[in-house]
């Protein structure tokens, strides 16, 4: 009887008539009086969320104690609860890390004897075998369970906020069943090990020990969960690794279509600054459901083709959205989410980031906020509430929110490189310098802090890849040359390029830093190579399609304005705050940053004086002056009239020269220059046919650069 009512039990739970399934599932019990069927009622009972009467059936001649799959359900059910501490009472605070060797050993010894020949084997022996068998499978179960109890340790200490402990549970259990995924992804996903971390964990796990019923297929499936678990990492650990694992899935095993897949890429395509491309990849993952036209609910449906995908997909799907501009449809999709999923965290995200987007940076906040308030260990919803406080320059309240995201995502470099920022921001050079080193540190793993050489050289000179976030080391850069150390920092600068171009990524989103190269090549004196730099700049930044100066919104713009011509430092924003940088700006600065160069090579005012004149046509012209480009224009003017007049050998001016050059201004505009002799009406009349050739060369230069960039 007890087996026929095992059958029809299974039968409904099959159809999902769960109802039935307990009906009958009670019955089996109430005859058998077995701990497994006591466990497979329970069971059903949590699948259909009924916690209560799981831990009640659990509960009943003591089945916690007695049986250690009844623990682990138990436990999880105090979880689902949200009843942490009763849980951790129940699993106990210390982990089997004994059974991460022996684990390993039991199963390599169940696979051997599974693989060996028995033939002509008395029958007492194969009795005997086939009990040790069991007893070999038994214990593989047990220790699934302990790893499954390592898991929920680990959830229970993260709730308590003891990260660290957390940390070292998930790892165990991945240890202990390097199957048990549920552990690996939270340490992924919650960026608990840095990136050096990850690619060390990874390859210390055992993957030969997984067991299949088919030998034979050991290695290959051991093989295909290593490529599995590379495509979690970090995307800054390994590109060549990460590369190699998504191509050999999408290829090999015809997984190129998945979505886990599609979002490897679009997370690396992001890391490289290719937004449009990595957008087109989410939003074909967000359509992959098939609608049929004809319906008449087919307007229904296709709003709702958002709604039903993995929640790893809305955060990146979203900084797409924000960084490519997207407003209109980050505005639907938030309306979409608000109205069917109002209990997701990252439907609130959705909300801030449009509002962030808008500049609405007070309504962003309070969305952030409620997202985090969801979701603690969400690492966009903490990223996206510190960025409205730094868009706001209420630096002290973005430091503070900035601290609490570096404890929460101890692994990611991100919260360390925005503090650094604030810091860079505030002036706090030591303070900046140290947590951008953390951020290097965490991204790339290969640092020597303590050497006696300064950084730049070290990098340089390293035989190693450097690999890392080049956004770290545009950063570190910056705050070298602010301490006028132009040497190192330079080197960084370039270094930062050369790493960009390595992860192959879009290098219009790196205009700033090869700018600030160049700044730090003309602050040195090598006028040259920084005219070929901006002159690169302008080619990259006028050839792009996309928005030279945009950046992830969860890593920050360049601090470009920090090294601006006049050396007046700004406040450093992340991309996600109101920066005003927007492609016309930074042309404009480009050109203006030309001219001053071009003014100091001496002999080429000409050029210099087209340059600036661009640069106040692209800021703005007369409405606003073009600001400095203004400025240095109404000098350079003077300079050009004075060397077609013969006034002054400007050529042979150098900046001690200073005082003899004003005062010679001063009598050029007065008229009374004695060496040229001309009246004021006459240089009034030279000056106005300047401007009017200056227009003409300027015209004729910009058409040539725009026919070889188109």
């Amino acid at each position: 009887m007890d087996k026929y009512l095992r059958t029809w039990r299974q039968d409904a739970l099959n159809k999902g008539q769960h109802d039935a399934a307990i009906y009958i599932g009670d019955k089996v019990l109430a005859l058998t009086n077995n701990d497994s069927d006591a466990f497979w009622l329970a069971q059903v009972h949590f699948g259909n969320n009924n916690f209560t009467r799981a831990l009640a059936l659990l509960s009943r001649k003591d089945l916690t104690s007695r049986s250690l799959s009844c623990r682990y359900l138990a436990a999880h059910c105090y979880i689902k609860q949200g009843k942490y501490e009763q849980g951790l009472e129940l699993l106990g605070e210390q982990n089997p890390t004994h059974l991460t060797t022996t684990s390993h050993n039991a199963r390599r010894k169940l696979a051997h004897v599974n693989g060996r020949a028995h033939r002509g084997k008395l029958l007492r022996e194969r009795i005997e075998l086939s009990e040790e068998r069991e007893r070999d499978r038994e214990s593989e179960k047990e220790l699934k369970f302990q790893a499954g109890m390592c898991y929920l340790r680990g959830l229970c200490f993260a709730k308590r906020n003891a990260l660290d402990r957390a940390r070292e549970c998930y790892k165990d259990a991945v240890r202990i069943d390097v199957q048990c995924f549920e552990a690996f992804d939270q340490l992924m996903k919650n960026s608990m090990m840095s990136p050096a971390e990850e690619l060390a964990f990874l390859e210390e796990l055992d993957f030969d020990s997984i067991r299949i019923e088919d030998s034979s297929m050991g290695q290959e499936a051991a093989h295909f969960t290593k490529l599995l678990y590379t495509t979690r990492l970090s995307k800054y650990s390994s590109p060549t690794t990460l590369a190699d694992a998504t191509e050999t899935l999408s290829t090999h095993y015809n997984l190129a279509s998945n979505p886990d897949l599609l979002m490897t890429r679009a997370e690396t395509l992001y890391t490289q600054c290719r937004f449009h491309d990595a957008l087109a990849i989410t939003t074909s993952i967000l359509n992959s459901q098939e609608h049929s036209n004809t319906s008449p609910e087919a307007s229904s449906s296709n709003s709702n083709a958002s709604l039903g995908h993995s929640p790893r997909l809305y955060p990146l799907h979203l900084a797409l959205l924000y960084e490519t501009g997207s407003h209109n449809t980050l505005f639907h999709l938030s309306h979409t989410l608000s109205t069917h999923a109002p209990h997701e965290s990252y439907t609130y995200l959705a909300i801030g980031t449009y509002y962030l987007s808008t500049l609405r940076i007070s309504e962003a906040r309070r969305f952030f906020s409620k997202a985090s308030l969801m979701e603690p260990h969400s690492a966009p919803a903490w990223i996206g509430f510190a960025h409205t406080f730094a868009a706001e320059g209420e630096h002290d309240q973005a430091i503070a929110a900035y601290s609490t995201a570096a404890r929460l995502f101890q692994g990611s470099h991100l919260p360390q490189l925005f503090l650094g920022m604030q810091h860079l921001a505030l002036n706090n050079m030591q303070l900046a310098w140290e947590y951008c080193i953390a951020a290097f540190e965490k991204s790339s793993g290969v640092i020597n802090a303590d050497s006696d050489q300064d950084l730049g050289t070290r990098i340089s000179n390293s035989s190693a890849q450097i690999g890392g976030d080049p956004l770290v080391l545009n950063e570190l850069g910056v705050i070298l040359y602010h301490q006028a150390n132009l040497p190192a920092a330079a080197k960084l600068f370039h270094k930062a390029l050369e790493l960009a171009s390595e992860l192959g990524c879009n290098m219009s989103a790196w205009v700033a830093t090869r700018a600030n190269l160049a700044h730090a090549l003309r602050r040195l004196g090598k006028f040259e190579q920084s005219l070929a730099e901006f002159d690169e700049c302008l080619r990259t930044a006028t050839g792009g399609a996309a928005t030279a100066a945009t950046y992830e919104p969860s890593r920050g713009m360049s601090a470009f304005a920090n090294l601006s011509i006049t050396g007046s430092g700004t406040s450093l924003l992340p991309s996600g705050a109101a920066s005003g940088y927007d492609e016309r700006n930074l042309i404009g600065s480009i050109h203006t940053s030309r001219g001053l160069v071009l003014l100091s090579l001496g002999n080429r005012t000409k050029e210099a004086v087209m340059a600036l004149h661009e640069a106040v046509r692209v800021l703005g012209g007369d409405a606003g002056g073009g600001g400095v480009a203004g400025t240095l224009l109404t000098r350079a003017m003077e300079f050009w009239a004075l060397e077609e007049g013969h006034d002054l050998d400007v050529e042979a001016m150098t900046d001690q020269d200073m005082p003899s050059r004003k005062a010679a201004r001063k009598s050029w505009a007065k008229g009374t220059s004695t060496r040229s002799g001309k009246t004021a009406s006459e240089r009034i009349s030279n000056e106005e046919k300047v401007e009017r050739g200056m227009d003409e060369a300027a015209d004729e230069i910009l058409g040539a650069a725009l026919r070889s960039v188109g």
